[in-house]
């Protein structure tokens, strides 16, 4: 099963023709997303110009995938990864790796959420975003760019 993140599933709302065929091709292979991405998309549509068209495409959209949630198992490997994101790119002395902030490091909290939704599931993240790729260094993750 496929985890779309919010690129695709923004490339799809807008029509991507690449994109349509390869999910076409795969018709037979679940795609969901999660409530992070869920989060940000309509965030997106309601900072938008053209708000109230773009929430009923996000709308439209989220409600033909499954929505994954996120729970105390989410949290605890959100964690486990948020960890070894500092273990491996972070500072190495102790009292710079306590104010070390994430984000410095290249990687948005978001990301790892979906990390952590789809380590949880055992699903292949489809994602351009740079932070998945790196992120796999620290854990085993299945990531795909369409």
């Amino acid at each position: 099963m496929y985890l779309l993140d919010s690129t695709h599933c923004i490339m799809i709302m807008s029509g991507d023709i690449s994109l349509r065929r390869k999910v076409e091709s795969l018709a037979n292979v679940p795609m969901a997303t999660c409530v992070v991405v869920a989060g940000e998309l309509l965030f997106g549509a309601y900072k938008s110009e053209q708000s109230e068209r773009n929430i009923r495409l996000v709308e439209s959209l989220l409600n033909s995938l499954h929505i994954y949630q996120v729970d105390m198992e989410t949290a605890k490997i959100y964690g486990r990864l948020k960890s070894g994101i500092l273990d491996r790119f972070g500072p190495k002395g102790k009292a710079q790796r306590r104010i070390a902030r994430i984000q410095k490091l290249g990687f948005r909290d978001n990301d790892i959420w979906i990390a952590a939704v789809a380590k949880q599931h055992d699903l292949s993240i489809v994602s351009g975003d740079s932070d998945f790729q790196r992120l796999q260094s620290v854990e085993d993750l299945r990531v795909e760019s369409w």
